[in-house]
């Protein structure tokens, strides 16, 4: 009697864990499941198989509607750029490239990666940015340096130079901010604008009293430089947008471009959002945009996906597709077109620089400056007058090329 009523003591952990297993409902006992829990798990592996299924026929139906649209988009294009030139019975001279097109002048004055550059608009005077926490205004011609800038951030990603006067230069980064510095005088702290919730990828000067900012908030914003604040916020982009390009011959017009993998025409004069969105061409981040410097309706943008292409805005498409598409590695960084808007250089992730001709019926650079720098090219442009490429890297110097 005595034996049949003791109490049953654990051995171990396991036997512990079964014991407290014992009358819990459909809770598993030792290594055994019972049927209703089988049924749960058999259900859950039919959805998934079922989900699983759906997301290939997903994908499949994507292919197919995007061979459609490259279908319907070749049937349009009845002719290329080169082709129209020669059916007028001309054929464009031809391009000066290595030896003739070689460095110049190099700057050196930095000592960390050079991550942006821009001319300023009497295409002698440029400013660049570095992580090391420096500004440097150059005089391109005879390399000197003219002004030097010291930054509270050295997480640097862009600078501007305003075109008018050139006595206003913005920057920004990491910090989120948008930081202004006179230039024509050595009083006065520079003046912050704060409001971007994301790293500062671009700015542009419309003009003395104007400027705009990109930022990987995926936002766009248009300030007023007086009051410090935001006269709009441009919030269409769906992804860091990565840079800005003001068209030459009207102020108020702009693109830009984003990892959304989108291209964006702007107004600033027409509330809306944005007038058009050229979508669907590249297979990777847009890292640069550029207006054509002779024709304002002609943008060109460089991508991660190692191509560069061109667009018009009067057929709100692209009408011309340069490079390689590829599938690994950084790609374009960089664009900017020549002056007469025949050339479209891109610099290239793989210390490459790439001109590709406009009027050619080819992917293929018409010339490439190989190994233009030792490291990563971060940026370039051609000054206003047309007559240079400077060229940025992480090699810390920047290079004059005609």
């Amino acid at each position: 009697k005595k034996a049949a009523t003791r109490t049953i003591q654990p051995q171990n952990n396991a036997d512990t864990a079964k014991l407290r297993a014992v009358g819990k409902g459909d809770r598993c006992v030792g290594t055994f499941r019972c049927p209703h829990q089988l049924l749960k798990e058999e259900s859950g592996i039919k959805k998934m198989t079922d989900l699983a299924s759906r997301i290939e026929a997903a994908k499949a139906q994507v292919a197919s509607l995007k061979d459609q649209i490259d279908r319907t988009r070749s049937s349009k294009k009845n002719q290329s750029m080169g082709g129209a030139v020669r059916g007028k019975g001309s054929s464009p001279p031809a391009i000066r490239g290595p030896p003739s097109c070689k460095v110049r002048r190099t700057l050196k004055g930095h000592f960390g990666k050079v991550t942006a550059m821009h001319w300023a608009g009497d295409s002698k005077a440029l400013v660049s940015a570095s992580q090391d926490g420096k500004l440097l205004l150059w005089n391109a011609v005879t390399t000197n340096k003219l002004r030097a800038v010291s930054l509270k951030s050295t997480y640097v990603m862009t600078v501007g130079i305003e075109q008018s006067k050139g006595n206003l230069v913005a920057c920004g980064g990491l910090d989120n901010l948008c930081t202004i510095y006179k230039l024509d005088t050595d009083a006065g702290e520079p003046q912050e604008m704060a409001s971007h919730n994301g790293f500062l990828s671009c700015c542009r000067f419309l003009s003395q009293e104007q400027i705009l900012t990109a930022s990987g908030d995926s936002t766009i914003i248009f300030w007023d430089i007086a009051s410090s604040k935001p006269v709009e916020t441009l919030a269409e982009h769906k992804n860091d947008v990565m840079s800005l390009c003001i068209q030459p011959k009207s102020r108020q017009v702009f693109v830009s471009s984003s990892v959304d993998r989108t291209a964006k025409l702007w107004d600033i004069r027409k509330p809306g959002g944005a007038v058009m969105t050229f979508s669907g061409y590249h297979e990777g981040d847009i890292n640069s945009i550029d207006f054509m410097p002779n024709d304002t309706n002609v943008f060109g943008t460089a991508s991660e996906d190692g191509t560069a292409r061109v667009y018009d805005i009067r057929a709100h498409s692209e009408i011309a597709k340069f490079g390689r598409l590829m599938t690994e590695g950084e790609g374009f960084t960089s664009v900017s077109f020549s002056r007469s808007g025949r050339l479209l250089f891109a610099g290239h992730a793989e210390s490459n620089v790439m001109a590709f001709d406009i009027l050619a019926d080819k992917a293929a650079p018409a010339f490439t400056l190989n190994q233009a720098h030792e490291q990563h090219v971060s940026c370039l442009g051609v000054n206003p007058k047309g007559d240079a490429l400077c060229t940025g890297s992480w090699d810390a110097t920047l290079k004059i090329w005609a």
